[in-house]
């Protein structure tokens, strides 16, 4: 793992190519690195402003990241008008470098902090929706019922990790902590998190991964309860058909995929 002092010199010299670059019409970091919260676990985070198109900077951008950092691999996240491009340096540092065009570089939150050129007015991220949260939920509470019936224990077990995640993400979105990623699980309570951990599944048989299940939907329904009652009244029942014995590999006629 690389040191932060090593970081921070990938950081400066970034910054310096930056400032070099007559493309390059703004510069800031994001994250933990914007807030003085950075640790010696931090990614790096750094958005650039181009008055050229986007495609064109992170072709540039890139051949610096690979030539003179020595990166190992990239991959894309759209945010369009912008990508961010995640990097891969030598010592598991990553670089998550934003290409965005002049008249989009601006700040999504309080985690920004420019160096050089004018930001646009703040656009903050709108939040998850809760109902498509809830969607997803009994979605993947259904098909890891499904996935169970069916024999299928890994599929089963990706889904009842899922239920979990929406879980964590609902609970964020109620107390109003910023929900993705789970950065503040760590911020919930107990009710919420000791109800999860039941649902962890700890071995592929078909009687755990039923009792893991029966935990999700239960963490599941208790956070619909607090974050939509009338919802939870409709949804609970059909939620506990799914936690009932399983039919030993067959599929149930009860439950429709």
């Amino acid at each position: 793992m690389r040191t932060p002092s090593e970081r921070d010199r990938v950081k400066d010299r970034l910054l310096t190519l930056a400032e070099e670059d007559e493309t390059i019409v703004g510069a800031a970091l994001t994250g933990s690195h914007a807030t003085g919260d950075d640790d010696q676990w931090s990614d790096l985070d750094l958005v650039l402003a181009t008055d050229v198109p986007v495609h064109e900077a992170l072709a540039a951008w890139s051949n610096r990241l690979y030539d003179d950092f020595g990166a190992l691999h990239h991959w894309d996240l759209p945010m369009p008008p912008a990508t961010i491009r995640v990097f891969l340096l030598p010592g598991w540092m990553e670089v998550d470098l934003t290409l965005t065009p002049r008249h989009a570089f601006a700040p999504r939150g309080p985690q920004w902090r420019t160096i050089f050129g004018t930001p646009a007015e703040l656009r903050p991220f709108g939040d998850p929706d809760p109902d498509h949260l809830i969607g997803l939920a009994w979605h993947h509470a259904l098909h890891a019922r499904v996935a169970v019936e069916r024999g299928r224990p890994w599929q089963a077990e990706h889904w009842i990790s899922a239920i979990r995640d929406h879980v964590i993400t609902l609970a964020c979105l109620r107390l109003g902590h910023p929900a993705g990623y789970a950065r503040t699980a760590h911020l919930l309570p107990a009710e919420v998190t000791g109800a999860l951990e039941p649902a962890l599944v700890r071995d592929l048989t078909t009687p755990e991964l039923t009792r893991a299940l029966a935990a999700a939907i239960a963490a599941l329904s208790a956070e619909l309860a607090r974050t939509s009652p009338a919802l939870a009244a409709r949804l609970t029942p059909m939620l506990r058909d799914l936690t009932s014995v399983p039919t030993a590999g067959r599929t149930s006629p009860d439950i429709v995929t």
